[in-house]
C-alpha cells in the first residue's frame, strides 16, 4: 500500500468514527428543554363563573355540569312585618357545562317572569404568563331571554308573537388576575329588547359592568358586581345595579353569600328592572350555590397554571 492510499485509509476511518460518535452524542436541545420558559395560563381569578349576577371571566373545565341555584329574597326594609324579606323568594335553577377549556354554555329558568334564559360564552384571548404571555383575558358573552308569561292570539300569529317577546345580550369581558388575592374586570354590555311598554322606551340598553374579587383566605373572598347603565332606560326611573358578597367554598361547593339591590337574576332582568336604591336601604339579602359534577373527563391533562 503506497503512501497515498494509507492517508486515504485513515481520513476513511476517521470520518466513520467521526459519524458514530455524532450520533451517539444526546440531544443538547432536549437536555435542556426543561429549563426553557413556557406559555402558562392563569386560572382561579374568579372562584366562580359568575361575579354575582354577571357573568365572570371565569369558566367551567372540559366536561363539567355546573348545577346553579340563584336565590332573592324580599327587602330587608320592609321591617319585621315580612320578616327582613325572608318572607318573599325568588329563585333560577340553571344548569352549565364546559364544552371546551374556552367554550361554556348554560340554561335557566327564573320564578321571576317566568323567563327562560340561554347563554354561549368564548373565551378567545386567556391571560397568560411567560413566551407569547397576554396580560389579560377577554371574554364574549351571547345570552337570550324569553318571556313565555303569556299567550299568542293564534296559532298563525304564534312565531311573531314569542319573537317579539325576545331579548338579547351581548358583552365582552376584559379581566385580569393581578395577584393570588386581587381580580378585576369590565364589560361592556349592550341588551337588545324586541318589544317594549312605550314609544318613550329605547330598544337598546347600553352598560357597563365592573366586577372585582378580593381574597381574604384561603376559602372566603370578598366581590363587588356592578353595572352602570349608560343609555336606554329613563332617568329617575331605574337605578345601576349593585351587589357585594362573599364567594365561600366548601369542598365541591361554591357559596355565595351577597346583598343587592337587584332582584333579577338574568341579564335582562338585572338591567331593566332594578328599580331599588341601596341609598334608601332597600336591599335584598341572596345566595348562589353552586354545585359541579365532571360528566366526561379529557383524554389527557390539560395543564393549567395557577397563582
Amino acid at each position: 500500500m503506497n503512501k497515498g492510499s494509507k492517508i486515504i485509509l485513515c481520513c476513511l476511518v476517521a470520518t466513520f468514527f467521526s459519524v458514530v460518535t455524532y450520533c451517539q452524542q444526546p440531544d443538547l436541545l432536549k437536555l435542556v428543554g426543561d429549563d426553557v420558559p413556557t406559555k402558562e395560563h392563569v386560572s382561579n381569578a374568579f372562584k366562580s363563573t359568575r361575579v354575582i349576577n354577571g357573568q365572570s371571566m371565569e369558566f367551567l373545565g372540559k366536561g363539567v355540569l355546573d348545577f346553579r341555584i340563584l336565590h332573592r329574597f324580599g327587602l330587608i326594609n320592609e321591617g319585621v312585618t315580612n320578616f327582613y324579606g325572608f318572607d318573599e323568594a325568588k329563585m333560577r335553577i340553571g344548569l352549565d357545562y364546559g364544552l371546551t377549556r374556552n367554550i361554556m354554555f348554560g340554561v335557566g329558568r327564573s320564578t321571576l317572569g317566568k323567563e327562560l334564559d340561554g347563554f354561549l360564552k368564548i373565551r378567545p384571548v386567556w391571560q397568560s404568563k411567560g413566551p407569547g404571555s397576554f396580560p389579560v383575558s377577554i371574554i364574549i358573552v351571547s345570552s337570550m331571554t324569553l318571556d313565555p308569561t303569556k299567550s299568542p292570539p293564534s296559532d298563525s300569529l304564534k312565531f311573531q308573537f314569542y319573537s317579539s317577546r325576545l331579548s338579547f345580550y351581548n358583552a365582552l369581558i376584559i379581566g385580569r388576575k393581578f395577584s393570588e388575592r386581587f381580580s378585576l374586570q369590565i364589560t361592556p354590555e349592550m341588551l337588545h329588547r324586541n318589544l317594549v311598554d312605550s314609544v318613550k322606551f329605547s330598544n337598546d340598553i347600553y352598560a357597563l359592568g365592573i366586577g372585582a374579587r378580593f381574597k381574604l383566605s384561603k376559602r372566603v373572598a370578598f366581590v363587588v358586581d356592578y353595572h352602570h347603565i349608560f343609555y336606554g332606560l329613563q332617568p329617575g326611573t331605574y337605578s345601576d345595579p349593585l351587589s357585594v358578597g362573599f364567594d365561600i367554598e366548601t369542598g365541591g361547593h361554591v357559596f355565595q353569600l351577597h346583598f343587592s339591590n337587584s332582584q333579577g337574576m338574568n341579564e335582562r332582568a338585572l338591567l331593566t328592572q332594578t328599580t331599588d336604591k341601596w341609598g334608601k336601604g332597600a336591599i335584598r339579602f341572596g345566595f348562589n350555590l353552586s354545585r359541579v359534577f365532571t360528566v366526561s373527563k379529557p383524554h389527557s391533562a390539560n395543564k393549567k397554571g395557577n397563582w
